[in-house]
């Protein structure tokens, strides 16, 4: 072989490998996209204005259901907590049963809400007093997943699965 035909199969193995090198492998890539997600979780919680969307329901006593709709959640404002839930268990006093029941709806001033941090997320405690009293304990991980307890005074406890999301805007909705 002559020598430019040696420089040529030379510069042909360089080119491929110094590409390859300054792309990141997958795993720090996963790293990064964890790190973003770490990232935008804390802006929400930390803004307390966010939406707990509920994906499943564990009622006490029962087997989960996955909620089939996506308009079950709960909206976090800094001075409103609005709730759009369904409810699964037993109800005590002054609970509606049949069409009249609307299950955890619900809007007001938080009475008592509380962020703290925890070693992989953030635990979120906030009572409501509307038509019950309700304490809600959300327990929110890193990635944005969410476990959300609801208390009441007038039915068993509930558990809800799911994930928060930013709020939707007025103007995003157009």
């Amino acid at each position: 072989m002559n020598i430019k035909s040696v420089l040529w199969l030379a510069l042909l193995i360089i080119i491929p490998v110094a590409g390859f090198a300054q792309e990141k492998s997958k795993k720090e890539q996963k790293a990064e996209r964890k790190l973003e997600m770490q990232k935008q979780t804390e802006i929400l919680v930390n803004a307390r204005e966010f939406v707990f969307v509920a994906k499943t329901a564990y009622p006490t006593g029962g087997r989960s259901m996955v909620l089939s709709s996506s308009g079950y959640g709960v909206n976090y404002h800094p001075d409103l907590i609005e709730s759009y839930l369904p409810f699964f268990g037993r109800a005590y006093s002054g609970v509606g049963y049949g069409g009249n029941d609307k299950g955890l709806t619900f809007t007001g001033k938080p009475e008592a809400y509380t962020v703290t941090g925890k070693k992989n997320g953030f635990l979120i405690k906030a009572e409501v007093k509307a038509h019950d009293t309700f304490r809600l304990t959300l327990d929110v991980d890193f990635q944005g997943g969410a476990t959300l307890s609801v208390l009441s005074n007038n039915r068993s406890s509930i558990s809800f699965r799911g994930s928060i999301v930013p709020p939707v805007k007025s103007d995003e909705v157009k």
